[in-house]
């Protein structure tokens, strides 16, 4: 057995103590526990003394690359065009994706989106786009970088070779209560996005009841710790704080969103959907040196229909049909305005688990997913309803869930006196950049 160059339980006591971890320790703690060395019980009473007492920059850093280090790289430096991409932390109606990747690539970059599928009441990009009849969300790293080249886009899952060390770390958070630490938060995040070998990164930070991140300060610590992991890292990284305490757009679920997606790159959709996937395009365009002209500015090419071309390229690209009706749920039931007034207030979250509870998410990973189960929302917050109007439509193969969803829903929506006006909430609510 090779001689190990230190000890685990002097590696945690170190951070127990609140000491600042050594590049060699850090370095060798992640691929001893990758190896198997480090044993799960070590990791975890590590994992709980970075909770409880935090890393500086430069160990976040150290850590972030050390899982990086673990796996393999993608290398993207053979394309034509430059290579961005975005990554948020999750919402309720999230579907920004979808639009924004190949609008992005419309306007002549390449995106190279590796997602994943959702648990909980967060949905996911996955489980989104399965939805869509023969589309394949696995793909080798050579059919990545040739449809890149040919299209511009590919929203695919990560392959299992890119950064190892954080899949086995995130699953023992999981069930150690040490989720909620920002460094391992960030440093989860950052080591596959930088493994994957983008140039360029926008980070959509959402803040709210709906998101992961309820409280501002602790999504500007989130982004801010990002964008320094990114910009150590050599990928110019920038992150938009976003409001998720009203979910976006007017769905939630796996069909449901596509189908929405799909209106925004018709030229359509919600205006919530739209403004965003536009602000975070821009984005993009400039983090990658090429910010938008008079004929590159995602405003214009989500309006001529040069985005929806490339969407229809890239569903084709993965074997999907761009054409064929997407599911629907069998069953179908209304939730109705308790009284008269002004929509001043639904709840994210609310929404989310129902969503979630009508089959369209899970609670664990190997769960399936219903296509066609979801929200769809027929009022916002501002609109005047009348008592007994459908304000939600609850979407299900399962009837027995309506149950559980209408229960989820029981507080999320607020009416007050006609006159009233729900507070004003921008949707982006900071810039995070480097330095």
């Amino acid at each position: 057995m090779p001689h190990e160059p230190f000890d685990a339980v002097d590696v945690i006591g170190a951070k127990r103590d609140g000491r600042t971890l050594t590049p060699d320790q850090v370095d060798w703690v992640v691929d001893a526990y990758t190896r198997g060395v480090v044993a799960e019980e070590q990791m975890a009473a590590l994992a709980m003394a970075v909770y409880l007492n935090g890393m500086d920059r430069h160990e976040t850093s150290r850590w972030t690359a050390a899982m990086i280090a673990s796996g393999e790289r993608m290398d993207f430096s053979s394309l034509s065009r430059p290579t961005v991409d975005k990554h948020s932390t999750g919402g309720v109606g999230d579907k920004i994706t979808l639009p924004l990747a190949p609008l992005v690539a419309a306007c002549g970059l390449a995106v190279p989106q590796l997602s994943g599928r959702g648990l909980g009441h967060t949905g996911g990009t996955l489980d989104k786009l399965e939805s869509i009849p023969g589309w394949r969300a696995a793909l080798t790293n050579d059919e990545v970088l040739a449809q890149l080249e040919s299209v511009g886009a590919v929203i695919c899952q990560a392959g299992s070779g890119l950064a190892p060390a954080d899949r086995r770390l995130y699953a023992l958070r999981d069930v150690t209560g040490t989720v909620e630490s920002i460094p391992l938060i960030a440093s989860s995040i950052m080591s596959k996005k930088i493994a994957e070998g983008t140039g360029a990164l926008v980070l959509d930070v959402k803040v709210g009841t709906g998101a992961f991140m309820k409280d501002l300060d602790r999504a500007r610590e989130l982004a801010r710790t990002m964008v320094d992991l990114g910009t150590d890292a050599g990928v110019r990284t920038v992150a938009l704080l976003t409001h998720m305490s009203t979910p976006l757009g007017l769905t939630a679920g796996n069909a449901l969103e596509v189908r929405e997606s799909v209106e925004v790159l018709a030229g359509g959709g919600p205006a919530d959907v739209v403004d965003l996937t536009v602000a975070l395009a821009r984005e993009m365009l400039q983090a990658a040196g090429r910010p938008g002209t008079a004929t590159t500015d995602p405003a214009d090419v989500l309006a001529d229909g040069r985005a929806m071309d490339t969407w229809r390229a890239m569903i084709s690209a993965q074997g999907g049909d761009p054409d064929a009706p997407l599911p629907t749920a069998r069953e179908t039931e209304h939730v109705l305005a308790p009284a008269d007034g002004v929509l001043v207030g639904l709840d994210a979250l609310a929404v989310g688990v129902a969503a979630w509870r009508l089959g369209a998410g899970r609670a664990r990973k190997e769960d399936p997913v219903q296509a066609g189960a979801g929200v769809e929302l027929h009022a916002r917050p501002g609109a005047l309803v009348r008592a007994g109007q459908p304000i939600m439509t609850l979407h299900t193969d399962t009837p027995e869930r309506f149950d559980r969803a209408r229960q989820a829903l029981a507080d999320a929506v607020v009416i007050a006196p006609e006159g009233s006006r729900p507070p004003e909430r921008p949707l982006v609510l900071e810039r995070v950049a480097a330095d």
